[in-house]
């Protein structure tokens, strides 16, 4: 059985600031194209069974420096769905919410159709991503690149967790996690490793 490899992408200016950042497709910062490029000598030599990403093109060109070949674009790893905090950050939402809380309350829904979620709809895509992984785990390792709070959710769907329980796993830019198994349960084997 193979372990699952997390990628969260380099920088941008958003991640940076503390935007939240959906739907806007900033590139990487030049820092964040360090990041990725530093990367590759934590994934060089491993063979990956399937290599995934978020459509979005910050996580995909974080494959691509990293050295990934093969990745195919899978539209459940796209970030969450911040919908009207689009670009805000917490601390400005704080000021006219002051009890509002991502992992509970998500995202409410924003101008020109841009829909916000709830953590049950995000840990939703996560199951679909991880039924998809399934198949390939018993082959090899399987790499996912892709986003920060979209990646959390993910880790707490497979270790079990309802998926607001992802607030638990800070996972920083420009990162390897690795979820693995020990005595045929999920556990997490590495979190947040750079070069």
């Amino acid at each position: 059985m193979g372990d699952l490899l997390l990628v969260r992408h380099g920088e941008t200016e958003w991640s940076r600031s503390g935007q939240h950042t959906s739907f806007t497709d900033l590139p990487l910062t030049p820092h964040g194209e360090e990041q990725a490029k530093s990367l590759a000598p934590l994934l060089a030599g491993r063979s990956f069974a399937l290599v995934l990403t978020s459509p979005l093109g910050r996580a995909v060109r974080t494959a691509e420096l990293a050295g990934l070949t093969g990745a195919v674009r899978d539209a459940d790893l796209h970030e969450w769905y911040y919908g009207a905090y689009e670009g805000v950050t917490s601390e400005e939402i704080h000021r006219t919410r002051p009890g509002w809380d991502l992992w509970t309350d998500g995202g409410p829904p924003g101008p020109d159709g841009k829909p916000g979620e709830s953590p049950e709809e995000v840990g939703e895509r996560a199951d679909r991503v991880l039924s998809r992984v399934a198949g390939a785990l018993p082959e090899g390792d399987v790499l996912l690149v892709a986003h920060g709070h979209f990646l959390r959710v993910l880790t707490a769907r497979r270790l079990g967790l309802p998926p607001s329980e992802g607030r638990l796993f800070r996972l920083e830019t420009g990162t390897v996690s690795r979820l693995s198994t020990e005595h045929g349960r999920p556990v997490i084997a590495e979190w947040n490793v750079r070069a």
